[in-house]
């Protein structure tokens, strides 16, 4: 294994973890034993990765910020990698639109499947609704007001407050640009080799990754719903699945024409974050290997990594606003409503707007759906339509948002001479 290199070894971990599953759940104790026994490292493996996340990101943000020296440059990259975040974020759902009308998923699920599904998850949709509600009763200001925290320990304390732990690193950054230089020199030589130990740690817990990967996988296998259920929402899946792909290829069409890299030397770079990123379901947690990957890999200088890369992290999820596009249409589908053309595009402008505002971590992206169906006037108790094959596809557009982060920071790397 040791000679393998780190994407095969988590692509056999991935293999295993579901063949070995497939096996075990032959017999009536096998589930039980995935649950108790193997689950729990996978638990542990996501545990340490979301453990130095919001370390990694003060200390690289911090660091890539100071080491820029001129206000200038981080206004100017700045501008550039939360433009390009909007822009792929508009495309993806749009891509999600076209696909969705022309395959029409909606109308393979007939009467008894829909009420099958809606009487097995209502409950799990009524969580997400309540969440989704008490976020929407808040002012229109309130999620700029969540940016700046008011106590940035407490802040640190959860990895929901991404954005939060950004703001405050940002401003920290320009100030110790601001201050003379052998003012912010003690603090600057501190963050620098916290930065540096941290990527250490990082090195350490992925000797882990292909033991943790396989415990995530058979347990995914483990509590999977029946076949059934997965086969009425085959064609959902599809229409999902379809969409990521034209988005991953968009990437690799950007790379190739903006960044003057191939599509090859792209995925071989980041191929491990991605698969990472499947197993965990969770931008935040792969965020150390990507960050590794693109400095080490896809030759990013680490200036322009630790900028685009944690904010990319937060704000942009092209995947989970391509599914919440797709997944809005079709449950309206499923209803037999017939969705305006005035309807959708507010759907492009509020999952735009909703994926900016989800957490880093697994399942957010559907309680931001519910103000995407709330929005386009579509029964938010749809929502249990597509909760069996939530957490597959949820593992699919974390690896779409990984591989977009990357693709932007060397795209932004090459705007500003600091791709090699």
């Amino acid at each position: 294994m040791k000679k393998l290199a780190l994407h095969w070894q988590i692509l056999l971990g991935m293999v295993f973890g579901v063949l070995f599953a497939f096996i075990l759940i032959q017999f009536t104790w096998g589930k039980e034993v995935i649950v108790d026994w193997v689950k729990p490292f996978g638990t542990i493996f996501i545990n340490l990765l979301k453990l130095i996340a919001v370390p990694l990101i003060l200390a690289s943000l911090i660091k890539g910020i100071s080491d820029l020296k001129d206000i200038s440059k981080l206004s100017k990259m700045g501008g550039r990698t939360i433009g390009l975040y909007i822009l792929t974020t508009v495309l993806a759902v749009s891509i999600g639109l076209v696909i969705v009308n022309i395959i029409k998923p909606g109308s393979y699920i007939s009467e008894q499947t829909r009420t099958e599904l809606v009487a097995s998850y209502t409950a799990d949709a009524n969580s997400k609704i309540e969440a989704a509600n008490k976020q929407s009763e808040v002012g229109p200001l309130q999620s700029l007001i969540d940016i700046v925290p008011d106590n940035i320990i407490k802040a640190s304390a959860d990895n929901g407050n991404m954005l939060q732990v950004i703001f405050f690193a940002v401003i920290f950054g320009i100030a110790m640009i601001l201050l003379p230089e052998d003012k912010s020199k003690p603090v600057k030589d501190f963050f620098d080799s916290f930065n540096e130990i941290i990527l250490k740690m990082i090195d350490l817990i992925m000797l882990f990754s292909p033991f943790g990967v396989f415990a995530l996988l058979a347990a995914i296998v483990a509590e999977s719903p029946s076949l059934d259920l997965f086969k009425a929402l085959g064609m959902y899946g599809l229409t999902v699945i379809i969409g990521l792909i034209l988005v991953m290829c968009i990437y690799l069409v950007l790379v190739k024409v903006f960044a003057k890299k191939s599509p090859r030397f792209f995925i071989n770079g980041i191929s491990p974050a991605q698969l990472l990123a499947f197993s965990t379901s969770s931008s935040a947690a792969t965020l150390p290997v990507t960050m590794e990957r693109t400095v080490d890999n896809l030759g990013v200088d680490d200036e322009v990594a630790s900028f685009v890369l944690p904010i990319g992290a937060t704000i942009n999820m092209d995947g989970t606003s391509l599914y919440q596009a797709v997944a809005a249409v079709f449950i309206a589908q499923s209803f037999g409503m017939d969705l305006s053309l005035a309807t959708q595009l507010g759907i492009i402008v509020t999952a735009t707007l909703a994926s900016i505002g989800s957490a880093a971590v697994p399942g957010a992206g559907m309680v931001m759906l519910v103000i995407v169906l709330a929005q386009a006037g579509i029964p938010e108790a749809g929502l249990a339509l597509i909760f069996a094959i939530d957490r597959p596809l949820d593992m699919c557009r974390t690896t779409v948002n990984v591989t977009g982060d990357a693709a932007v920071s060397m795209i932004v790397a090459k705007s500003v001479n600091k791709l090699a």
